[in-house]
């Protein structure tokens, strides 16, 4: 049997967008010395907008879980042989990007936890 609620499909939603934000800085800092290698990643506020909109609509939990727009990220300086990758920024995405993380994490335990007590309240 198992046991869902909308709270916690839009959780695993972040969670999900969160580990794939970590996996593009892990990737991005990985290639910090890739001569043309070019910064990845994707807008996380309009990627969980995009979820939870498709997760309200019938039929939607398909759509949600179709995979961001990851681009080129502008705007960064370029070196001379065509790197454009920043440690300072990638450590502050990963540092964001764990943040989002552990919230989702703790935010789903709790939701599991509302969940389960729910069930068992006939037992108290």
């Amino acid at each position: 049997m198992q046991i869902e609620t909308p709270m916690a499909e839009a959780l695993g939603r972040y969670l999900d967008l969160s580990s794939l934000e970590l996996k593009l800085t892990a990737q991005n800092m990985a290639n910090v010395d890739t001569p043309g290698y070019r910064t990845e990643g994707f807008d996380f506020a309009a990627a969980m907008k995009r979820s939870l909109d498709a997760l309200g609509q019938p039929g939607g939990e398909n759509a949600a879980l179709a995979e961001p727009q990851v681009e080129r990220v502008g705007g960064l300086l370029e070196r001379p042989d065509g790197n454009n990758v920043s440690m300072d920024r990638e450590g502050m995405k990963m540092a964001e990007a764990q943040l989002e993380f552990r919230t989702g994490a703790e935010l789903l335990k709790h939701e599991f936890t509302r969940v389960m007590d729910a069930i068992h309240v006939d037992q108290k």
